[in-house]
């Protein structure tokens, strides 16, 4: 069943449009994503599903119904922005209760019920004592998480939630917050910039940019299958190629890249979709693909810079006059490599 639904949803402010014909849908229970670079419009497409920003043009609608005039406290929306936004003046518990303002506590509990069964969720059961300023970075983002839960929102809305915390604690909490949301099945839709995190806790996501959305997915379509050049160069590294269509034979296509290739190079590319002979074409290629192994589309990459990550090293070179990136387990011995990679690794956009 679909929970929210935006449907060519525009944004204007004076002369800047900050959205452009937004529709998408966001499943009963999913945890949906926006991921795009700063000013694409994802956090005005959250404040307008909050309900905080009236669209210029479109419509919002929450289980079928048109909520695009209702207001923020009538739409049973819990936000948490990424400010946290806590009163230093009031303590833990006193930040969470004041999430019932609006509402009386579910299931008939108690105010003082429904803060300690919320502490306990977001494991701060003995803190409600507390003042913010006493916690840290990530208690804090907890005691904001547990306030939005408090009245039981229908929609959980989550805003660059954990931008000002270190590496480290950001994926100890995104488990903690996916886990929360699979255990009370609450509508959920998060915004981030980073492309890693939209990854590893969306059950889909939708990539922004300009004010438009390029591609909606589950992580590994949008990863393993990019819809556009945006979408291959924003979400996680990848060598895009651009060029004309030489030949066919079967659903591979042979292209002729615009790069300085040598003369009669050529790559061969899978194709689902009927592409002519001279028809331009924008292929990608992760960096994991490209393998000294591949016995297809071999270059000599020359070896520019090393960047030894842990499990994998990433190299830098180039081939043709472009820079190409490469991820191996090991680096290799000298200044230039070798590698190909297949053409099923290919993907056309």
């Amino acid at each position: 069943m679909v929970a929210i639904e935006l449907d060519g949803v525009r944004k204007a402010f004076d002369d800047a449009v900050a959205l452009a014909d937004v529709s998408l849908s966001v499943e009963e229970g999913e945890f949906f994503t926006l991921v795009g670079p700063s000013g694409c419009g994802k956090t005005t497409t959250l404040r307008t599903i909050a309900g905080l920003s009236a669209p210029t043009d479109g419509t919002v609608r929450f289980d079928g119904a048109d909520v695009s005039d209702t207001p923020v406290e009538e739409r049973n929306v819990g936000v948490v922005f990424q400010s946290y936004a806590l009163f230093p003046h009031m303590t833990v518990a006193e930040n969470v209760r004041y999430g019932l303002r609006f509402t009386d506590p579910p299931r008939g509990l108690t105010a003082d019920e429904r803060v300690d069964e919320l502490l306990e969720l977001v494991d701060l059961p003995d803190m409600g004592d507390r003042e913010p300023d006493e916690l840290s970075g990530g208690q804090q983002q907890r005691v904001a998480l547990a306030r939005a839960l408090a009245p039981e929102p229908d929609v959980l809305l989550l805003d660059e939630p954990m931008s000002a915390l270190d590496a480290r604690l950001r994926e100890q909490l995104r488990r903690e917050i996916k886990r929360i949301q699979k255990e009370l099945g609450v509508t959920t839709v998060y915004v981030t910039h980073d492309q890693e995190e939209a990854l590893a806790v969306s059950d889909r996501l939708a990539v922004m940019h300009d004010g438009g959305v390029e591609q909606v997915g589950t992580p590994v379509d949008v990863y393993e299958r990019p819809a556009t050049e945006f979408v291959a160069s924003f979400v996680g590294e990848n060598n895009v190629f651009s060029g004309v269509v030489a030949g066919r034979e079967g659903d591979e296509l042979a292209i002729e890249v615009d790069e300085k290739a040598p003369a009669g190079h050529r790559f061969r590319v899978a194709a689902a979709e009927d592409h002519a002979v001279g028809d331009r074409v924008t292929f990608c290629v992760r960096p994991t693909k490209l393998s000294p192994d591949a016995n297809a589309n071999r270059v000599t990459v020359a070896l520019d810079a090393t960047e030894y990550l842990g499990g994998t090293t990433r190299l830098y070179g180039e081939w043709a006059g472009r820079e190409v990136v490469l991820r191996l387990p090991e680096p290799p011995d000298g200044d230039a490599i070798i590698v190909g990679f297949d053409p099923a690794d290919a993907t056309v956009l």
